[in-house]
């Protein structure tokens, strides 16, 4: 499918990504709104650690379960009708959230969160690839997933605030209610190219779906994006999603005031990183495996030492962590990178979804067994948890980090090994040269 490209400085390209790139903050706010709120879900449902544990297990794992589908709604019914379906779903999850007075219905509305955050950023990165010409799209897709981890600052120290103010119900129906604005703009404002406000693909049969997935994951360079994706991301979404809190406030003995600044500072590196980034990977193409190579291995470096460190690490150490760590997030979005340089556009909506579920399984696999490690290195059925607990669990990140890597090595010579098939003339020019 030919897309026509608007110029850099096109007001109605910014309009569209502006709307667009507002819905996904806001899902992100919705996703992320539970981590200052661990301690009080924990009293206001009685709940054990890995109770707690189940519904950020239970969000992401249904987030990264839709992804496949998202992808493929995406690809056939345009980004713009799934991205109001998302941001409609997310305010009845928050709202049913607030008012929620038992596990089990807190649990429920939690699953919907994960569902209506599942509908919107593949949105945005289909949104990106048919509004912007192509030398823009690694900038701008990089500049996305800081843009959206705005919604995580939101759901840092205002959300404590307002929780410590308005209380539980009210706190989380005055964040469903900003879905609602975002639903009224993405209907109003989206469209799905530029010459067309709605776009549809091929019907949803079997052996479409089956030709649309099959042609995805066989590429190397999707399976690259996928396991780029796993192997970045999960330490910084578990520290903002669910256990950073906890961990800098009990694990490292701070107070929770500077545990919040922690986390803000986090989405300040986030934010930070991800215009960088994305000009090396415009300007620098063949090397973006290198560079996910050297930023996994300092955030392995980072986190030895921390959980190394004789008693509590110092506070400037837990920022160094939080800075270095949050950079992960706009390195995961290297893999869609990956994903637009192997897929053409017909099929791109699949290709982000596999690529998409890699950093969410991680973080999934992460979050839960922080958990059973917690619970089963405490003595009973004590809450308190130890320092001591709290790094044994942390350390359960090599084992993800080992497997990563792996893979990202093994894909990248797969990735080499087709290129220089299917296109040896590119492969010559770039001839000793890091291709992916």
């Amino acid at each position: 499918m030919n897309v026509a490209h608007p110029d850099r400085n096109s007001p109605g390209a910014f309009l569209v990504w502006g709307v667009a790139v507002s819905a996904y903050l806001l899902a992100v706010f919705h996703r992320s709104s539970l981590a200052v709120a661990g301690l009080a879900a924990s009293e206001r449902f009685d709940i054990s650690a890995s109770q707690l544990a189940t519904f950020t297990m239970l969000q992401l794992l249904v987030y990264a379960g839709m992804q496949v589908p998202v992808g493929l709604l995406v690809d056939r019914f345009g980004p713009r009708a799934v991205m109001l379906a998302g941001s409609l779903v997310l305010v009845l999850a928050q709202t049913g959230f607030g008012f929620s007075n038992s596990y089990e219905l807190a649990v429920l509305a939690r699953v919907f969160v994960g569902i209506g955050d599942a509908l919107t950023f593949v949105c945005v990165l289909r949104l990106i690839n048919a509004w912007f010409a192509p030398r823009q799209i690694p900038l701008i897709t990089q500049i996305t997933g800081p843009v959206g981890q705005i919604g995580a600052i939101v759901a840092a120290a205002p959300m404590t605030y307002a929780l410590g103010t308005l209380g539980w119900t009210r706190s989380y129906v005055l964040a469903a209610a900003m879905s609602l604005v975002a639903a009224i703009a993405v209907l109003l404002a989206v469209r799905d190219e530029p010459s067309r406000r709605t776009v549809r693909g091929p019907a949803l049969s079997w052996t479409n779906i089956k030709s649309s997935l099959g042609a995805s994951w066989s590429h190397p360079g999707t399976r690259l994006g996928f396991w780029i994706h796993f192997t970045t991301q999960f330490s910084t979404t578990t520290l903002g999603l669910l256990w950073g809190f906890p961990f800098f406030v009990r694990g490292e003995n701070t107070s929770e005031a500077f545990a919040n600044v922690l986390l803000t500072v986090m989405v300040i590196a986030v934010i930070a990183a991800g215009p960088v980034l994305g000009w090396f990977v415009a300007t620098y193409q063949w090397h973006r495996s290198t560079l996910v190579l050297a930023l996994v291995w300092s955030i392995m470096l980072t986190w030895t030492v921390v959980l190394l460190w004789p008693g509590d690490a110092p506070g400037w150490m837990l920022v160094i962590l939080v800075i270095v760590a949050g950079v992960g997030g706009p390195a995961s979005m290297i893999g869609f990178d990956l994903g637009r340089t192997s897929n053409p556009i017909e099929r791109l909506g699949s290709a982000t979804g596999i690529i998409n579920q890699g950093g969410f399984v991680a973080s999934l696999v992460l979050v839960v067994m922080i958990g059973i490690i917690l619970d089963a290195a405490t003595p009973g059925s004590s809450a308190a948890y130890t320092p001591e607990a709290f790094k044994l669990a942390m350390s359960f990140q090599y084992v993800l980090w080992t497997l990563g890597l792996v893979q990202i090595w093994r894909y990248r010579r797969k990735a080499r090994a087709r290129l220089r098939r299917d296109d040896p003339d590119e492969w010559g020019r770039i001839s000793g040269r890091e291709i992916s």
